[in-house]
């Protein structure tokens, strides 16, 4: 059964230019889509994976959610043809001579477990490097399935798929990106691509909606990380890396993993402000600075806020400005646990960090709060 939601065309259809030499991404067609600066709920990092799909002739499904660029090398070709750095199928043909052509309702799919369960609120289709073997149309579909499904399970006529993004066409070497306004926490995704060809990336932007039972049997988890449902609301510079970073899953493996701001030359300081996943009490927080040698921040402060109560709540420093030595993991305990439900890192005077950790326990008015939006969301 699939339920039907209208959503915005992509921005682009149509061919691209064939490759001319040089630069491939030259002529690469892309946009600012308002919903990007949310987390890539298919990142790999987060657990995210292509779980199945019915063809993968000419390259491989896993390609899809690679964190990288696609990357493409005209002189590559395998035994099956040109090695191309996404997921592409065969060309599909009709049931005759005299019907040659694909029929209307064929189409490709792969599955994709996304890494923190959430609300889609965009989704970016990118066919780069696909020119002339990108697909026609795509459309998306989600479902929310607890556990772990197997792709036999999720394709049984028992699981309910809700679409996302209605078929659409979309553009070949381009970032087609499409707004989702669909209320709802998803587990899986399906991809479809309409009748075939490749599609180079996957990203899925949205806020992440955990397992209130999970937390609670957790009891003192990190109450900003991304998994947890942590957000990054703003900061002052993203020049080099983003700040969502700083609440990805384990810690730092190199330098861009992290955030890291451009050199000051004024006598101001760089910060990123959070959202809790909800009101929670903070007994303990780590600032890493793990692969950030040279260019660590200096100092930093951390600062908490309670704005459950009237929407407002006045900032509180629960670390006072403290001396960070570069790629190195620093803890902290608090003298007393500091109730909030957003947090603040302020450096002095630029530079970075890599991971910032928040460890403590919801309070009853958060868990009520939590529990209450993962019911409205079909939790």
């Amino acid at each position: 059964m699939t339920a039907q939601h209208s959503s915005p065309s992509a921005r682009f259809t149509g061919d691209a230019n064939p490759y001319g030499g040089g630069d491939p991404y030259a002529d690469y067609r892309t946009a600012d889509f308002p919903f990007t600066h949310l987390a890539d709920l298919a990142d790999r990092r987060l657990g995210a994976g292509v779980v199945a799909a019915n063809d993968e002739f000419f390259a491989q499904r896993e390609n899809l959610l690679l964190p990288e660029r696609a990357e493409f090398d005209p002189e590559h070709f395998g035994h099956k043809g040109k090695v191309m750095d996404g997921w592409e199928t065969r060309r599909r043909r009709g049931t005759s001579a005299e019907h040659p052509w694909p029929a209307d309702e064929d189409h490709d799919w792969a599955l994709i477990r996304l890494g923190a369960p959430g609300v889609v609120r965009g989704v970016v289709v990118d066919t780069a490097h696909f020119r002339g073997n990108y697909p026609q149309a795509v459309s998306v579909e989600g479902t929310s399935v607890p556990g772990s499904p197997s792709p036999e399970e999720l394709l049984s006529g028992d699981v309910k798929w809700t679409t996302l993004v209605p078929r659409t066409p979309v553009g070949g070497h381009a970032a087609n990106g499409f707004a989702v306004s669909v209320e709802q926490r998803f587990t899986h995704l399906r991809l479809n691509q309409h009748p075939d060809g490749g599609i180079a990336r996957l990203r899925v932007h949205g806020e992440v909606v955990p397992d209130p039972a999970w937390l609670a049997a957790l009891g003192t988890f990190d109450v900003v990380a991304l998994e947890n449902g942590g957000q990054v609301e703003d900061a002052s510079n993203l020049f080099y890396s983003p700040a969502t970073n700083t609440i990805q899953p384990g810690r730092s493996r190199k330098m861009d993993d992290g955030w890291e701001t451009r050199r000051r030359r004024d006598r101001g300081h760089d910060w990123i402000r959070y959202r809790l996943v909800a009101q929670a009490q903070i007994r303990a927080l780590e600032i890493d600075t793990a692969y950030l040698k040279g260019n660590s921040a200096g100092w930093a402060s951390v600062s908490v806020r309670d704005a459950a109560a009237d929407g407002t709540g006045e900032w509180r420093e629960v670390l006072p400005r403290t001396r960070l030595q570069p790629d190195t993991d620093h803890r902290f305990v608090l003298p007393e646990p500091a109730v909030g439900t957003h947090a603040r890192v302020d450096i002095f005077p630029d530079g970075g960090i890599s991971r910032l950790r928040l460890f403590g326990t919801l309070t009853e008015q958060g868990a009520t709060a939590l529990a209450a939006r993962h019911r409205e969301l079909g939790g």
